[in-house]
C-alpha cells in the first residue's frame, strides 16, 4: 500500500455532529468520512462532485469516495441523486458499479459520500492509450459489457448513455458499467414513448434518437455497444459527428441510405429529410475494419441496423459465436425483480422535502447514528435560487455519476494475454469479474509465463 498523497491533509475533527469520523482536505474540498475509511488521493471531479480514493481499514481494500456537495438543500442535485442511488442499490451484478456505504457527516449533514468500487481506469482511456488490445481483449470487454446490459435489462432499465467513459475496467481486464444518470425504465411492451430528454452522447446515439423519434426500446443500448464495439477494433470513433447534421451524415456514410420500410418508426419529417438527401450506398464494414475476423464483423453488423427490431437483443450477443469463448447461460444471471419505476415517476411529481427526506432515510439504513437528525431543510437563499438551478442544464458528466470514477492514463499492461488467461465466468473457482468491488489483484499472468513488467498505470492506493 503506497504512502497517502502529498495532496490529501487531515485536518482537526471539529463540530462534527456524527461521531467517529475524521475529516481530509483534498484538493481544497474536505472529505467528512468515517474513521475507517484513509484518504489516500484525488482521483476526480466534476458538476456533481469530487472523487478520491481512499482505504478502508477494515479490510484494507481500496474504494472510491464521491462528495456530492449540498445534496439535500439543492431540489435538482437530490431528485437526480436519488433516483440513481436507488438504482445502484437495486443492482447486484458483477459487472455493474455498485454502492457499498454511504455517510453525511459534518455539523449539518448536508453532504453526501457515497462509497463504490476503485477501478484503475476506463475503457475510454485504453483505446486512447498505445495500450496493445488483441482480439481477446476485445471480446473480452464485449462481453461483460453485454453480460452487464442482460442484467439492466432484465431489470427493465435502459442504461440510455453507455459510451467508452462509463465503462469502467481494472489491470485483470475487468468491466463495470456505470452513471446511470440518465437511464429510464422499460413498461411490458418494452417501448417508451414520449420521451424528449436528451440522451446518449452523440456519437454512441441510434438513428431513431438522432432522427426524433419520440419512442425507442432497449435496442438503444444495443447501438451503443456496437459502436463501443467498433471503437475497440478501429481504435477511433466510428460515427464521430461534431453536431446532430454531421451525426446522421457519418451514420448514412457508413450504413448507406436506409429503405423506407427501415426508418417506418420515425418521424415524417425525418423520412422525407432522408430521402432528399443525395443517396449513399454506404461502406462495406470489412473496408472499415480490414484486421478484423469475420465473426467480429458479423455481430457488429447485427448490432448497427437502422432499424431498431433487426438489432439483435443483448442475449442474441452474447450467444453469437464471436463470443463463444465467453459465453456461458448459466453465469449470465438476471435480475430477480424489475426495478419499480412507478415509485420513481412517483417521487419526481413528489415535492422537493420528499426526495431530500427518503435521500436522508438511505442515508440513515447504512448510518443508523444520524435518526433523528432530519434532513436538512433549503435555505432561504437556496429558496430564492431553485427555479434559477432547475433551468440549467450540465453537460459535464465526467465524475457526476454517483458511480466509482477512475483516474489514469489508460496504458495498462494487458499485453501477452490471451483467452485462456481471462477467468471465465461460472468456472470453478470463482473466474469472473475479478473478485468483485474489492478486486486489486494486477496480474493474472499464467504461471508458466514470465511475470509481466510493472504496470505503467500506478495502482490507486
Amino acid at each position: 500500500m503506497t504512502a497517502r498523497s502529498e495532496n490529501v491533509a487531515p485536518k482537526p475533527n471539529v463540530g462534527h455532529s456524527v461521531p467517529n469520523t475524521h475529516t481530509a482536505s483534498v484538493r481544497g474540498t474536505d472529505f467528512t468520512v468515517d474513521a475507517r475509511y484513509r484518504i489516500q488521493k484525488f482521483v476526480g471531479c466534476g458538476s456533481y462532485g469530487v472523487v478520491c480514493a481512499a482505504m478502508d481499514t477494515r479490510d484494507q481494500s481500496m474504494c472510491a469516495i464521491k462528495k456530492i456537495c449540498n445534496v439535500f438543500k439543492n431540489d435538482t442535485t437530490a431528485k437526480r441523486t436519488l433516483r440513481e442511488i436507488r438504482l445502484l442499490l437495486h443492482f447486484e451484478h458483477e459487472n455493474v458499479i455498485s454502492i457499498r456505504d454511504m455517510m453525511t457527516s459534518g455539523a449539518d449533514c448536508a453532504d453526501l459520500y457515497v462509497v463504490t468500487a476503485l477501478m484503475d481506469t476506463d475503457l475510454h482511456k485504453v483505446i486512447r492509450s498505445p495500450q496493445p488490445l488483441s482480439d481477446q481483449h476485445v471480446q473480452y470487454f464485449l462481453y461483460q459489457l453485454l453480460r452487464g446490459l442482460k442484467y439492466l435489462h432484465s431489470c427493465n432499465v435502459l442504461h440510455r448513455d453507455l459510451k467508452p467513459s462509463n465503462l469502467l475496467v481494472n489491470e485483470n481486464c475487468d468491466l463495470k458499467i456505470t452513471d446511470f444518470g440518465l437511464s429510464r425504465g422499460v413498461n411490458p411492451s418494452d417501448c417508451l414513448d414520449f420521451l424528449t430528454e436528451y440522451v446518449v452522447t452523440r456519437w454512441y446515439r441510434a438513428p431513431e434518437i438522432v432522427l426524433s423519434s419520440d419512442t425507442y426500446t432497449k435496442a438503444v443500448d444495443l447501438w451503443s455497444c456496437g459502436c463501443i464495439f467498433a471503437e475497440l477494433l478501429g481504435r477511433k470513433p466510428l460515427f464521430p459527428g461534431s453536431d446532430h447534421v454531421q451525426q446522421l451524415s457519418c451514420i448514412l456514410d457508413v450504413l448507406g441510405t436506409p429503405r423506407p420500410e427501415q426508418i417506418r418508426h420515425v418521424p415524417e419529417k425525418a423520412r422525407r429529410y432522408i430521402a432528399g438527401l443525395q443517396p449513399s450506398a454506404g461502406k462495406e464494414l470489412r473496408t472499415v475494419y480490414p484486421h478484423a475476423s469475420e465473426q467480429a464483423l458479423s455481430l457488429l453488423g447485427c448490432m448497427l441496423s437502422w432499424d431498431p427490431t433487426a438489432r439483435c437483443t443483448v442475449e442474441q450477443a452474447l450467444a453469437h459465436p464471436y463470443l463463444a469463448a465467453f459465453h456461458n447461460p448459466a453465469a449470465e444471471p438476471v435480475a430477480s425483480a424489475p426495478f419499480d419505476f412507478e415509485m420513481e415517476d412517483a417521487c419526481d411529481k413528489a415535492a422537493t422535502e420528499d426526495a431530500r427526506d427518503a435521500l436522508f432515510k438511505i442515508a440513515c439504513r447504512f448510518r443508523p447514528q444520524l435518526q433523528g437528525a432530519g434532513a436538512p431543510r433549503l435555505s432561504c437563499a437556496a429558496e430564492q435560487q431553485k427555479a434559477k438551478r432547475s433551468r440549467q442544464l450540465s453537460s459535464d458528466r465526467g465524475a457526476g455519476s454517483t458511480g466509482c470514477t477512475a483516474g489514469s492514463s489508460g496504458a495498462m499492461n494487458m499485453a501477452g494475454r490471451h483467452t485462456a488467461d481471462f477467468p471465465r465466468y461460472g468456472a470453478s473457482g470463482g473466474g469472473g469479474g475479478g473478485g468483485g468491488a474489492h478486486s486489486r489483484t494486477t496480474s493474472v499472468a499464467p504461471a508458466s509465463r514470465p511475470a509481466p513488467q510493472q504496470s505503467r498505470v500506478r495502482q490507486q492506493g
